[in-house]
């Protein structure tokens, strides 16, 4: 199976990435526009980049036969589904480490829904509503465990089973993002309650993240066999990246409002348990907040690569403040996923040079916004004559 035309390349590469050992030229993630829908941006990225066009399933320029009637059909048909995401391909180009995968999520946490949560469905977002009041104890909430009947657990394994079914092996469906630990459990009780809840009742919430971590994989199980590739990899939702095994993206949102005491209390153990049952595992360290449990997630063996975002509104990851973060990442012998969207495609160019001269090609995947076809083929040119087996001037 090919799912373009260099996939057993970037099969290798993403191989490389992950055990810190890629050849030539840093990973790059670089979707092109064909010629011919040019005008849609005037040549500039598309607002939102590639965000908005995988995770939010915002597609532009979409047949007016395409276009989602309601949440159901937008979220839930599997047909239409992948009848827009193959329109999606038919209009540009994966270039780099770039490749068709489809997202399937039921929005980011679809965990909580499996668990007892329900879910609303927008325009733009999804949310999950909280199902266990602020005013229970939780001695008197059931255990949270799986369900092999709940009912949003089976309608996204039957959207997913519909992908693949449509989809064939034309191209990838991604691993949905199920998220983990307290993450889970804020959208089950609300966030704020949560966070008083570790104060009053810390063996309870200790429990019930156990709880969480022990129904993780008999979810993911499940997804897992219906989203692999032959060779037994698999694609992730937003990040667009490929393992050649089992992967997942792992996070904790709530750990910016967590001291690093409570982050090692109530989250730490059940990463580590995660990576365990994983071949690949990437972090989602997301805003400043985050930042002072880096340490600790860089002492987790299973754990091969980060991703930091730094906020909705912020400088992107190539920010030179951010080698803070950086160093340590590479100090550790993990490898880095970086996003790239400030200023202008010149801009893009110069601070990832930064970045390669500093920590080297063989650890590095730069995720671009959409771009034209003149700018893609520029950009790995110049990647291809100065950024290959660079060795890089950090020593951590």
């Amino acid at each position: 199976m090919q799912y373009k035309d260099n996939w057993d390349e970037t099969k290798k590469k993403f191989d490389g990435w992950w055990h810190q050992s890629n050849t030539g030229r840093p990973l790059m993630h670089i979707v092109a526009r064909k010629p011919e829908i040019e005008h849609l941006s005037d040549g500039q990225p598309h607002e939102g980049g590639m965000d908005q066009v995988f995770c939010q399933g915002l597609y532009y320029d979409l047949p007016e036969n395409l276009r989602w009637k309601d949440m159901e059909d937008k979220y839930m048909n599997p047909e239409r589904m992948v009848l827009r995401y193959r329109d999606f391909c038919e209009k540009h180009l994966f270039l780099g480490e770039a490749f068709p995968n489809m997202e399937t999520n039921f929005g980011p946490g679809s965990v909580a829904a499996y668990l007892g949560s329900d879910i609303g469905f927008k325009e733009d977002t999804v949310w999950f509503k909280p199902c266990i009041d602020e005013d229970d104890d939780w001695e008197d909430v059931p255990p949270l465990k799986f369900d092999p009947e709940n009912k949003w657990l089976r309608r996204h394994l039957e959207v997913v089973e519909g992908c693949r079914k449509f989809a064939g092996n034309d191209f990838c469906l991604d691993m949905p993002d199920l998220m983990e630990n307290v993450d889970v459990l804020s959208s089950l009780r609300g966030a704020q309650t949560l966070m008083m809840d570790m104060i009053e009742d810390p063996d309870s919430i200790e429990e019930r993240v156990g709880q969480v971590t022990d129904a993780y994989f008999e979810f993911f199980d499940r997804f897992y066999d219906l989203v692999r590739t032959p060779d037994g990899g698999n694609s992730y939702s937003c990040f667009q990246i490929w393992a050649p095994g089992r992967m997942a993206k792992l996070q904790c949102d709530a750990s910016a409002m967590m001291s690093v005491d409570f982050f090692d209390e109530f989250v730490l153990d059940s990463l580590k348990k995660q990576t365990q049952k994983l071949d690949y595992a990437m972090y989602h360290l997301d805003g400043p907040g985050a930042i002072r449990h880096l340490d600790h997630l860089m002492e987790i063996p299973g754990i091969n690569a980060l991703q930091w975002t730094p906020g909705d509104t912020g400088p992107d990851g190539t920010y030179e403040e951010w080698d803070k973060i950086y160093d340590k990442v590479i100090a550790s012998g993990k490898s880095l996923w970086i996003k790239v969207y400030s200023g202008g495609f010149d801009d893009w160019i110069r601070n990832c040079d930064r970045i390669v001269r500093k920590y080297g090609s063989s650890s590095i995947m730069f995720y671009y916004p959409e771009m034209s076809l003149s700018q893609a083929e520029q950009l790995l040119k110049y990647a291809e004559e100065n950024w290959s087996d660079i060795k890089g001037s950090f020593r951590g």
